[in-house]
């Protein structure tokens, strides 16, 4: 089984719950994007199909064990998503809502259903697995992922134990890649820039496209800090099209914009964002309540992107906005 650092606390939680019987039939995961939620699945998946557990942990040894280490275990499902979106459709929930009424076939008597990344579950789709989650057979189990619990309804987040998944701390980062083999000045630099997040560390280190989106918003950061809308119409529009870069390159930036809120106060503040040197420029000529004005700006264009509002659009009208709450 794969080692996980941090959220010790979460760990002995559901340890706990194993090793006494009471296993929740529901559970939610969240946190940010690489911080674990879905290796946290996983493990709390391992535990409920373990044949043998030790003090509420999985064994790692036996052949459950294995197979959900390797994902092929056949009453562990992985929901599949499905359509442009590759989110959870009415017919996805059908077809769980089929399948739970076989039995499992296995040593613990247990079946479990991993839905990963719920931000694309749609309000239908949750409401058609309501009822199944509400009274889910005896053997069944439902793990949810996603960046915030509060991407699901109401009715379903009472419904489940939810669990919020943090990053570890830069140090525990820092081993964690090492073990895994990654060169230690690849390392430094990747924790420079995701601190204690072990996920996105390691794809900072072998994705270059995530590289390219971090000088990206370093080059939007120095275009803000010099005031420079050209620039930052440059850096913003070579972003293209892509939902996902904008949205990463969105959040990444409006990380810096938190650092600068922090700084503003204390110069000793933990920092989030992939740019220390630029909240700290950013720090001395922007307020707490400039940062909260382009974190809203920010926020505004993102709402614009999901409603389908072309993105040069969306980019043109945000360049202005931060441009003009900095001069």
């Amino acid at each position: 089984m794969k080692k996980i650092y941090g959220n010790t606390q979460l760990l002995a939680t559901l340890a706990g719950m194993r090793d006494s019987g009471r296993t929740a039939h529901s559970l939610i995961f969240y946190g940010e994007k690489g911080s674990g939620r879905k290796l946290m699945a996983d493990h709390y998946a391992a535990q409920l199909m373990c044949e043998e557990p030790v003090g509420g942990e999985p064994c790692g040894r036996c052949a459950a064990c294995r197979n959900v280490s390797t994902m092929s275990h056949p009453d562990v499902i992985y929901v599949p998503t499905e359509g442009k979106l590759e989110g959870y459709t009415v017919k996805i929930a059908r077809s769980v809502i089929s399948d739970s009424i076989v039995k499992p076939n296995n040593a613990t008597g247990r079946k479990v259903y991993i839905f990963r990344d719920c931000r694309k579950m749609s309000t239908i789709t949750q409401n058609m697995l309501l009822k199944l989650i509400e009274e889910p057979p005896d053997y069944a189990y439902f793990i949810f992922t996603s960046e915030s619990k509060y991407e699901f309804l109401p009715t379903i987040i009472s419904r489940c134990v939810c669990f919020g998944v943090s990053p570890c701390t830069e140090e525990e980062a820092e081993q964690s890649l090492l073990e895994s083999g990654f060169d230690e000045g690849e390392v430094k630099s990747a924790v420079k820039c995701f601190h204690g997040n072990i996920g996105m560390c390691t794809d900072y280190i072998v994705d270059p496209e995530l590289r390219k989106r971090v000088d990206l918003t370093k080059r939007l950061a120095d275009s803000i800090i010099g005031k420079d809308e050209y620039g930052l119409n440059l850096a913003l529009f070579s972003l293209g099209s892509s939902r996902n870069d904008i949205r990463e390159v969105f959040s990444m930036t409006d990380k810096l914009m938190r650092d600068c809120a922090v700084l503003n106060r204390s110069s000793d503040a933990a920092l989030t964002g992939c740019y220390r040197e630029g909240a700290e420029r950013l720090a001395k000529m922007v307020t707490a309540y400039q940062a909260a004005c382009i974190h809203n700006s920010i926020e505004k264009a993102w709402g614009a992107m999901e409603a389908n509002v072309n993105p040069p659009l969306v980019l043109a009208a945000l360049s202005a906005d931060m441009i003009e709450i900095v001069r």
